[in-house]
């Protein structure tokens, strides 16, 4: 079988979730290449070698350029810190390599529209992981809306609002800065919540009017030293929506919405019909079809199953559910098939950097008060 080799770069919450995706996929599914975790870079050469044992690789290194440089390597996989992705993705494409990136894909749309410019150019294949599109229950939900099922879209409403800053005496980290991370919680969080408002609906995003509030302004040093630091970034952020196909909406987006583990969330309203979902109950859909007397009508639970995409893979039972992991695993397969079939991969970098260009637009209309166009 035909083989793609895997460089790794990053081994946190991320690195590790891809590393877990990369061994399993081949058990999941029947793919056109396997996909063979050779190389993997951390800071250092000991950790490195550590984490390669740990998590299955062949070889180690703790220079990410020899890793983006190695003749072995196809897929330069990049779970680094927001700030690195521009420098690594770009000396990746210029060695020829495809590239797979987390999200969001830059700090701004100008660095990511480079980072466009040099894949399109060089004919790599990219692809940014906006995983939570890739859950079953999202797949049936943009099945329904594209069917007509649920009629003519007239709202979307989404949020991705988490709890993990909201402990003000959490320390300053890479994610509060701007030059590591760029905006806080609306390019971490909300950079999903965008993407998936125009996966699910079909249509762009055209304009946005925002709002950002940093809420704990300063935060401890790490490493205990008894000093404060600035926030530089938002806490949560809120848009109000217009589409290109006349649809209107709104999404929010936290990091210190206490009690929030993983809220990503959304309802998409149509003139015959609605539908709710929440990924902290990731295997159901919430459907509201305007059929039947009104007194029988109501919300159904659709419990995700084999009958519904990319399931049956992994149970041939519903209502087992599937996990976090599993929607990596799905993002594997694509990428695998993607390079090898030259089949598009989505997102790739160019809707990614639609992403990145509604971030900036929030975050200009905050600052004038006013519509911004993206």
């Amino acid at each position: 079988m035909k083989t793609l080799n895997i460089g790794l770069i990053g081994t946190g919450f991320m690195g590790k979730a891809h590393a877990i995706a990369l061994k399993a996929a081949p058990t999941v599914f029947s793919l056109p290449a396997f996909p063979v975790c050779e190389l993997l870079a951390e800071v250092n050469d000991e950790l490195a070698a550590h984490k390669a044992t740990e998590l299955g690789f062949t070889r180690s290194t703790g220079d990410w350029r020899a890793l983006v440089e190695d003749p072995k390597v196809d897929v330069v996989d990049i779970c680094a810190p927001n700030f690195l992705h521009k420098e690594m993705a770009l000396a990746a494409i210029a060695a020829g390599k495809h590239v797979y990136a987390e999200k969001p894909l830059a700090l701004s749309a100008a660095d990511a529209a480079a980072m466009v410019e040099a894949a399109e150019s060089s004919g790599v294949k990219t692809l940014v992981g906006f995983n939570y599109i890739r859950n079953s229950a999202t797949q049936l939900a943009r099945e329904i809306i594209a069917s007509g099922e649920i009629g003519e879209l007239v709202h979307f409403r989404g949020r991705h609002n988490e709890d993990y800053l909201s402990d003000p005496t959490s320390p300053l980290d890479w994610h509060t800065c701007r030059a590591t991370a760029g905006a806080g919680a609306l390019g971490d969080l909300g950079s999903h919540i965008l993407n998936m408002a125009e996966f699910l609906t079909g249509q762009h995003i055209v304009e946005v009017f925002g709002q950002l509030q940093t809420v704990t302004a300063r935060r401890p040093l790490p490493g205990n030293s008894g000093g404060f630091g600035e926030v530089e970034n938002d806490d949560h952020a809120q848009a109000l929506l217009r589409f290109d196909g006349g649809l209107i909406g709104n999404i929010e987006t936290s990091r210190i919405a206490t009690g929030r583990k993983m809220g990503l969330a959304y309802t998409v309203t149509g003139t015959r019909g609605s539908l709710v979902f929440d990924q902290e109950r990731m295997s159901e859909l919430q459907l509201y079809t305007s059929e039947g007397p009104e007194g029988r009508r109501g919300f159904r639970t659709l419990l995700v199953g084999p009958e519904h995409p990319d399931y049956a893979a992994f149970s041939p039972a519903a209502g087992h559910g599937l996990g976090y992991n599993d929607q990596k695993i799905i993002e594997i397969r694509d990428l695998v098939e993607g390079i090898v079939s030259g089949k598009p991969l989505y997102p790739d970098f160019h809707a990614a950097w639609r992403v990145n260009r509604m971030i900036d637009a929030i975050e200009a209309s905050h600052v004038e008060g006013h519509w911004t166009r993206v």
